[in-house]
């Protein structure tokens, strides 16, 4: 299993990088928003692959991060999503809008990727929202950034226009609230709205607006 490539990029698409490997080109399909962060032809980048084994088909998909490689194999689970239209939707949304996404059960959001009918997106959304809050807490330690520990440059991520809490936020948020006694999956739901909150920049305050989402309605 190819889990992960490292190299030189000689070709860059819309949907795909070549990636030279000690002499040995590789094609990797990626989906739009992280063939849009790649460094430019010539220069060294990484990605976290999934290898997918057809009869006669052999193709790597690339993710700049672990998280959203999770959430690739999460949506290729779910009936009628293949490889690509997984692709598109985390093109569209990245792996944070969609945990949001789908613990809110906001199955608009994942429509507005191309090719994805709303039949397709209120499945993805009644199939993985339970598995929202467990991926969520995974989070933090999903995407750590390995290029310290051996030196490759890595494919940064879009940077967001507003301030975010980090990955393990979301995850220490959970398990507060757990500890509260909320469900998880409310819970899940809370902590994903709050994190759309630009005040909500580390885990005291996610788990504060998350609190006042899930206080009772007078």
């Amino acid at each position: 299993m190819i889990g992960r490539i490292a190299g030189v990029i000689l070709h860059r698409a819309m949907d795909q990088v070549l990636i030279d490997v000690r002499g040995v080109g590789y094609i990797v399909h990626v989906s739009a928003r992280t063939a849009a962060a790649l460094p430019p032809v010539g220069e060294a980048t990484a990605l976290y692959t999934e290898l997918l084994v057809r009869e006669d088909l052999l193709q790597l998909f690339g993710f700049t991060t672990l998280l959203e490689k999770e959430w690739h194999r999460l949506l290729v689970s779910v009936q009628g999503v293949g490889a690509k239209a997984a692709l598109s939707i985390l093109g569209t949304l990245g792996a944070d809008a969609l945990a949001r996404a789908i613990a809110l059960g906001d199955w608009a959001s994942v429509r507005a990727a191309p090719g994805i009918g709303p039949k397709l997106a209120q499945r993805v959304v009644l199939e993985l929202r339970g598995k929202a809050p467990s991926v969520m807490s995974m989070g933090g330690a999903l995407s750590v950034d390995l290029a310290a520990a051996d030196e490759v440059i890595e494919a940064s991520a879009p940077r967001r226009a507003t301030a975010a809490p980090p990955p393990s936020a979301a995850s220490e948020a959970l398990s507060a609230l757990a500890n509260l006694g909320y469900s998880t999956t409310d819970a899940a739901a809370a902590v994903a709205e709050a994190s759309a909150n630009p005040e909500a920049t580390d885990t005291p305050r996610l788990i504060r607006a998350a609190l006042r989402l899930l206080a009772p309605k007078n």
